[in-house]
């Protein structure tokens, strides 16, 4: 029998696919094979759980709100004198105190107006005492009848002169000190200064518009508005005369606990939204909150309040009551009968029967009961 010729290419290419499948069946297999640790639970029997270790948590009733942070002061700083921008002495977006020379324009120019507006008020008041001196002169001579009324009056009118020259010269004293002043272009009050809208070197007039702003970051104010039904739950849970208690959610998700240091509510509802304006002042040393950014807010409804809270998945019921399922450090299931309280949310408080530490069963309750051994993994990595 004649035999055709035998294609290398063909069996090469069959054994690459073979290979090929091979390899896949291996990676589905290790990809499908539970981890040797998870067999050999398996093999023991002990069912995987996850669990919560419980503690006391703040269940303090809240009204949750919108809050705007804003400054209790900013400004938008102009110059007041015209002249050329000798120095800009700080760095833009830092920390400014109350009286810090900010920019200074042309100080030596307005300096040397000052001293000549001096010199011409010390004039001033020299001639003064001269014209003085002779009218008393005058004066004496006429009641002596040496002098006549033409030459008294006379003397007179150059007195009257010579005290609005007085008069002139120290307003023009105090102008040119006013100016010199506005030379130096300080910070109104502690805060963040931003960027410097001109640079050193050119010319500036009431006229260039603002130089810089400062905003007050330290304290700061956060408006918000709460409905009828807020305010009355506050109010007839005697907060009325506290400040606002507040559990304010950061822009980056991160909670702070705050206390006002001054708030005031608006003195109407608005009829449209059926709510009131409120303006609380808190302390912001760490400038966690930044003017113009939102934040929601907590905002204490009632007293302060400590409590064990579990999710209401994890409360069973039979005909004794309420009970949870917890495992011990033996890692062995215990039912502990409970007391429930409030819901919050899809969490309920316990008033009774747990401690703080208790380890909670949250998952995998159908697969386990009391007195049975459990293989237990806290839910939180944190909690491990």
């Amino acid at each position: 029998m004649k035999m055709g010729k035998v294609d290398n290419g063909s069996i090469l290419g069959r054994v690459f696919l073979m290979a090929v499948c091979v390899g896949a069946g291996w990676f589905l297999k290790s990809r499908l094979t539970p981890p040797m640790g998870g067999m050999a639970g398996m093999a023991s029997g002990a069912p995987y759980v996850l669990v919560k270790t419980v503690k006391h948590e703040d269940v303090t009733p809240f009204s949750s709100v919108i809050g705007h942070v804003e400054a209790l002061n900013s400004v938008s700083l102009q110059p007041q004198v015209s002249g050329y921008l000798e120095d800009v002495t700080f760095i833009e977006g830092s920390y400014v105190n109350e009286g810090d020379v900010l920019f200074v324009i042309e100080k030596q120019r307005y300096q040397a107006t000052a001293d000549l507006r001096k010199a011409e008020l010390d004039a001033a008041k020299a001639s003064l005492t001269r014209i003085t001196k002779d009218y008393n002169r005058q004066k004496s001579l006429n009641q002596q009848k040496f002098a006549s009324e033409a030459k008294l009056d006379e003397a007179y009118a150059s007195l009257l002169q010579a005290q609005a020259a007085v008069k002139q010269a120290q307003a023009n004293y105090e102008l040119a000190l006013i100016d010199l002043e506005h030379a130096e272009i300080k910070a109104p009050f502690s805060g963040k200064i931003g960027k410097a809208k001109i640079t050193e070197g050119n010319y500036v007039s009431p006229a260039s518009g603002v130089l810089a702003s400062v905003v007050q970051t330290n304290p700061v104010r956060i408006t918000f508005s709460m409905t009828d039904k807020q305010i009355s739950d506050i109010l007839q849970n005697g907060m009325k005369n506290e400040h606002v208690n507040a559990r304010i959610e950061l822009p980056n998700g991160k909670l702070v606990r705050m206390k006002s240091v001054n708030e005031f509510m608006d003195n109407a509802i608005d009829t449209n939204t059926a709510t009131i304006a409120v303006y609380a002042e808190f302390q912001n040393d760490k400038e966690e909150l930044i003017p113009g950014s939102y934040v929601n807010m907590n905002i204490d409804s009632g007293a302060s309040r400590q409590a064990i809270v579990v999710p209401q998945s994890s409360i069973g019921q039979d005909e004794h009551g309420n009970y949870v399922l917890t495992v011990n450090n033996e890692d062995t299931v215990e039912q502990k009968r409970v007391s429930v309280g409030e819901a919050l949310g899809s969490n309920q408080i316990i008033e009774s029967g747990l401690k703080d530490g208790d380890r909670v069963i949250v998952q995998g309750l159908q697969k386990v009961a009391d007195g049975k051994t459990v293989r237990a993994e806290n839910i939180n990595a944190e909690e491990k």
